[in-house]
């Protein structure tokens, strides 16, 4: 067996802390542990990367915490568009949806693109109609929405009336979850699922279904979920660029994703931030604004979350297989 690992994220640019009560705080952090434990759990197991990195992910994609499934933004319409993707480091295969509106679960959705072998990714009505056909669970879009991303959307539409849109928070704006795994086969894969921006465009797509963009793996190098401004990660074919540098330039994990975030993507003043996995069990999340959920389980089998600075240990353990 080779080393495990598994790192989540959901979404960089967190709210301030006075933002949240300490009890929605403690709620939020409930739910990375939660969906650490889902993921890990499959590769303790002697499961796959790729069955990790979903279950990890559509803990989060349930929760009212994250800026995906319920609690996903709403676009300029005050309507939702979702966006998923999972990627095999193994085989290379990838399968996306994009702009989906009725989707429970869209990683699931994006998984069953990917094993239907037919695309890469589908978009809008036929992502939507494929996700029914393939049996998944699909809502009324009303089952994303919680009040506090209407709340948020308002406060973006008043900052576009008077043109501060600019200096709204990276909380206002943005969020995504993901997952990247090695398993002890030594696959790696990734998983990447958001709503995309408040009072985006109708029917625009980010990051997050682009392969090598938001979501991105390849065995024997690494596995990278994005989060941030989804514009600037499809530019600078953020996971790729990542994988790339330490395949051809000998770069460690580390210090590739921190070129990528802090390098390449700081002059745009954007906030950005990423989570990886590299074959031999490491793991990084690096970000470049005041905080962003995360988490990962140690080569001990001990859990980590966190929003800000401070990392919190979960005291339940899941045994090494």
């Amino acid at each position: 067996m080779r080393p495990i690992a598994l790192a989540i994220h959901g979404g960089c640019g967190v709210m301030a802390k006075l933002d949240l009560s300490e009890q929605e705080w403690v709620a939020a952090r409930a739910d990375l542990a939660r969906s650490l434990q889902a993921g890990w759990a499959v590769l303790a197991g002697g499961g796959s990367a790729l069955d990790a990195v979903e279950a990890a992910v559509v803990v989060m994609e349930d929760s009212p915490h994250f800026n995906a499934g319920h609690g996903a933004a709403l676009n300029a319409a005050g309507e939702h568009e979702l966006d998923a993707a999972v990627m095999d480091g193994s085989t290379l295969a990838a399968g996306a949806v994009a702009a989906a509106r009725r989707i429970r679960n869209p990683v699931k959705a994006a998984r069953a693109v990917m094993e239907s072998g037919e695309a890469v990714m589908l978009a809008g009505g036929a992502a939507d109609a494929f996700a029914r056909e393939a049996g998944l669970a699909v809502v009324d879009p009303s089952y994303f929405t919680t009040e506090r991303r209407l709340e948020a959307l308002a406060r973006m539409k008043a900052r576009a009336a008077a043109g501060t849109a600019q200096l709204a928070s990276e909380a206002e704006k943005h969020g995504t979850v993901g997952a990247v795994a090695c398993d002890g086969a030594g696959r790696l894969a990734a998983a990447t699922s958001t709503g995309g921006y408040t009072n985006k465009p109708v029917g625009r797509v980010g990051d997050s279904p682009i392969i090598g963009a938001g979501t991105y793996a390849r065995d024997g190098i690494c596995a990278v979920s994005g989060t941030g401004k989804g514009e600037y990660f499809i530019r600078h074919a953020v996971g790729h660029e990542v994988a790339s540098r330490m395949a051809y330039l000998g770069e460690s994990l580390t210090a590739a994703a921190a070129k990528v975030i802090h390098e390449d993507l700081a002059p745009y003043g954007i906030g950005a931030g990423l989570v990886a996995v590299a074959a031999d069990g490491s793991v990084t999340a690096p970000y470049n604004t005041d905080g962003m959920f995360r988490g990962w389980v140690t080569a001990e089998g001990r859990f980590h979350v966190a929003s800000h600075a401070e990392v919190f240990e979960v005291t339940e353990e899941f045994a090494r297989p």
